[in-house]
């Protein structure tokens, strides 16, 4: 069914084959992929008479299956309580990267990156203006990257080109000359500017483009101010090696026969409730016969009435049958499987993941992408764009900052420790911590998460102002 519908998506043979497989993936992570059908699922009949095949109907009831094991894995990935810190040794540098994260709001930005890069890649620009940082989500599906061939890790230039109807540019400002017609769209970034075109009609002279000066910018920065990131190692649905693997591909077969399934199903129920009256000639009836249990229906000696139903016992097939399919579903893109109706008690983090392990390993994975990829990528551009421009962050101007610093990422547990579980640390850590085996510092650290200890520095000195408080007072208290 996937390739019947997506056939059905017109073709356009100016953009390259990974724009149109972006596009279908995009359109099922979207929830349009069915926009494309030109019946509606109760549409039985064409207006000619013609009965309309399952495979030109839009279902009725539609379970975002996909959608929902995209956003489950990035709540595990960047949600409030699952974002990670950006460590390194210097303690200024480390509270300028905790500022940008604040200010530039870089958390709802890598969720949504994550969200939009599931269906292979997404790039994330970063811009400097008036001296403060700001991060933009673009969508891959029409971008070109171009690596460094001694470099093969270093954008050279990403292009951007796409058609866009021309009255949509006139509405933007653009001097167009037929606004019915489609116009190109081109935009190219570099290490030294952000390149706009004019626009050019579809279909027009291969003329060269010409810069438009009017939107372009240079930034001088040294390096293309964008990272582009794969979403899981392995092959793309594009075929392309500048896309990574969708989240969500293995399981799009079986979600759409789902949504097939239960539309049927409905449609089965909603005949149950009005259900066919069928009669065998000869039979005798005056005017418009009328259903219901209060209208008798009168017919001849030989003749016969019977209304035809739909046993409940195909609905609780249809049910097993698309419950089946969800695991199955699940287990192939490690979606999360648990059922609420299992847990009778509180569980501790440590069963939750257990639980969720399948869950887990696809956040795992994103993490290298997302994480170590994208997000510590946007940390050293902000550390070199330092270099070139008076930056400010945090409400204050920032010194050029270090761009040799080690960074690294620190992530939350998985899911929140119970009473028990901390209780349980805190008793490894002072046992740890008194036999010289852990230094207080990395014990602070390895709980900064659970206490919400934003400053490990600042904790530990307020522990040694606080201690000699408190060694009086067990003194006092011991018996």
């Amino acid at each position: 069914m996937f390739e019947t519908i997506c056939d059905l998506v017109p073709r356009d043979g100016a953009y390259p084959p990974r724009a149109r497989a972006l596009d279908l993936l995009s359109r099922i992570l979207n929830g349009t992929f069915y926009d494309v059908l030109p019946y509606q699922f109760h549409d039985e009949r064409s207006p000619g008479g013609e009965y309309v095949p399952l495979r030109q109907r839009r279902p009725s009831v539609r379970y975002a299956l996909c959608r929902i094991v995209v956003e489950d894995s990035v709540a595990l990935l960047f949600s409030e309580g699952h974002f990670p810190t950006i460590d390194c040794a210097d303690e200024d540098l480390r509270a300028v990267l905790a500022d940008l994260v604040r200010e530039s709001r870089l958390n709802e930005v890598m969720i949504d990156a994550a969200i939009r890069g599931s269906i292979g890649s997404v790039a994330i620009l970063m811009r400097v203006l008036k001296g403060r940082i700001y991060f933009q989500v673009l969508d891959t599906i029409y971008l070109t990257p171009h690596y460094d061939p001694e470099a093969p890790d270093r954008l050279q230039r990403v292009v951007e080109s796409y058609k866009v109807p021309g009255s949509v540019l006139a509405a933007q400002g653009y001097e167009i000359a037929a606004p019915e017609d489609d116009y190109w769209f081109r935009r190219t970034w570099d290490d030294e500017a952000e390149t706009w075109f004019v626009p050019q009609r579809v279909g027009a002279a291969n003329a060269p483009p010409q810069v438009d000066e009017a939107r372009s910018v240079r930034h001088r920065l040294g390096f293309v101010p964008m990272v582009w990131v794969k979403n899981l190692p392995g092959p793309s649905a594009s075929g392309d090696s500048v896309d990574g693997a969708a989240t969500f591909r293995a399981a799009v077969e079986t979600s759409i026969e789902i949504d097939y399934q239960l539309s049927q199903a409905g449609r089965g129920l909603k005949y149950s409730s009005d259900p066919t009256l069928l009669i065998k000639e000869p039979a005798s009836s005056d005017g418009e016969i009328v259903k219901g249990a209060g209208n008798a229906l009168v017919v001849s000696e030989k003749g016969d009435a019977k209304l035809l139903e739909i046993g409940g016992t195909a609905s609780a097939a249809v049910i097993e049958y698309v419950r089946t399919l969800r695991e199955l579903a699940l287990e192939s893109v490690h979606g999360n499987r648990a059922s609420a109706d299992r847990l009778s008690a509180a569980q501790s983090g440590r069963a939750l993941e257990l639980m969720n392990q399948g869950l887990i390993w696809l956040a795992d994975n994103l993490r290298i992408s997302y994480g170590q990829g994208a997000l510590l990528g946007l940390a050293r551009m902000v550390i070199a764009a330092s270099g070139r421009y008076a930056l400010r962050i945090g409400g204050r101007e920032v010194a050029v900052l270090d761009p040799t610093a080690r960074l690294s990422l620190k992530w939350p547990r998985w899911y929140p420790l119970s009473a028990d579980d901390r209780q349980k640390d805190a008793l490894t850590l002072a046992t740890l911590a008194r036999s010289g085996q852990l230094s207080r510092e990395t014990a602070v650290k390895s709980i900064a998460d659970t206490y919400d200890i934003a400053d490990v520095p600042a904790e530990l000195r307020r522990i040694a102002e606080e201690a000699p408080m408190a060694a009086p007072a067990a003194n006092t208290e011991t018996p």
